[in-house]
């Protein structure tokens, strides 16, 4: 097995390569080596930008036998591809969220793993964070009894106002449902465990929107998947959630809900990394606060976590059983969103442990 820290290489340099690099780089047990892109000035860009000693081809960054870990931030669309890849060149994945577009390719990507002896986690991993590793602490020591309930919104206009090139997020692996929705269903099995059914219904309010911002604003462009999503989440311990998701409101709000046997929490939003939790019960008309207990990280801490795992021989927290669970129940709401039924989710997971409190992103712990 190998020892010190690990060798990192990032593939794709992107809007949200910036806040990985950020963070991988101030990580001591690993060493980002390369950034490489299909745009090879950008990866030089993002490369310097950051400190990365080299930059270059996908080609490239895969042939170098000191990286033993892929930071995949490609478009969903190739995250699969990229992610064989890497495997295929002897090399564990972290991908950016969703894991696959369909179970086909997300199972193919898992069971290459395992044939290859390595392995593949994924985003999201803000259900690593300090804000919601406290709230997963608080359910899990019985705070609010055995959580029965939930309700979880995500409703913005859309991200073309702000996106400069948003289009892949009304193609095949966007919209509301593929995009957020890996956030709140990852948190929601973290505290019920696996989904078992799932009802929904939705669609699109309209066929075309317009980028609002960046060099090509003004830029018009097509809707390929359903804009507002709404489902009823059905868990196999007990217990159900009700899941809306849109990218057609203009009254933008962000939930977050679980009630229990004894009282309920409202969680910090489920796209970040922090946040307040805040626990009601019966007997007070007051909540109590519970302020983020842990680690300051961010995007990154999964691929840490994934590194440290590897070291230690550990399983790793941000599966790709989870993600792949996760995967499974967002295409079977979408499947039941377009068949107007109820789908039962066949996959399962077990949920990984809570980190501990004192688990440090900033502490050396693998040998130099």
């Amino acid at each position: 097995m190998s020892t010190g820290q690990v060798g990192v290489g990032v593939i794709g340099a992107g809007v949200i390569s910036d806040t990985y690099l950020t963070n991988l780089t101030s990580f001591p047990d690993l060493r980002v080596l390369m950034v490489a892109d299909l745009d090879l000035e950008r990866a030089n860009t993002q490369a310097a930008n950051h400190g990365v000693p080299r930059s270059g081809s996908v080609a490239e960054l895969l042939a170098d036998p000191e990286i033993e870990l892929v930071v995949n931030l490609t478009i969903p669309a190739a995250h699969v591809e990229v992610g064989l890849a890497a495997l295929d060149a002897g090399k564990h994945v972290w991908a950016e969220k969703p894991l696959a577009l369909d179970r086909e390719s997300g199972r193919k990507l898992l069971d290459r793993a395992r044939e290859k002896g390595l392995r593949v986690a994924s985003a999201p991993d803000t259900v690593l964070g300090a804000g919601l590793q406290t709230a997963r602490r608080a359910v899990d020591a019985g705070r609010i009894g055995e959580p029965r309930a939930a309700l979880a919104v995500f409703q913005t206009p859309g991200p073309e106002s702000w996106h400069p090139a948003p289009e892949f997020l009304y193609a095949a692996g966007g919209g509301p449902l593929l995009d957020m929705g890996p956030y709140y269903l990852t948190e929601l099995v973290q505290l019920f465990g696996p989904v078992g059914r799932v009802s929904a219904a939705g669609g699109a309010t309209r066929a075309t929107r317009v980028i609002g911002s960046g060099p090509r604003a003004g830029t018009e462009f097509p809707v390929a998947v359903p804009t507002t999503v709404s489902a009823l989440v059905e868990f196999e311990r007990g217990g159900a959630a009700q899941l809306v998701l849109s990218f057609d409101s203009a009254l933008r709000r962000v939930t977050l809900e679980v009630t229990g046997t004894l009282g309920a929490a409202v969680l910090p939003d489920p796209n970040t990394f922090t946040g307040t939790t805040l626990l009601y019960t019966p007997e007070s008309e007051e909540p109590r606060e519970l302020s983020p207990t842990g680690h300051g990280a961010s995007r990154g801490t999964g691929a840490l976590e994934l590194a440290r795992a590897v070291r230690a021989g550990v399983p790793e927290r941000a599966s790709g059983e989870v993600a792949y669970h996760v995967l499974d129940t967002m295409l079977s709401i979408d499947e039941s969103l377009t068949a107007h039924r109820p789908v039962e989710v066949t996959s399962s997971v077990e949920v990984p442990p809570a980190l501990p409190a004192t688990w440090d992103p900033y502490a050396s712990t693998l040998s130099r």
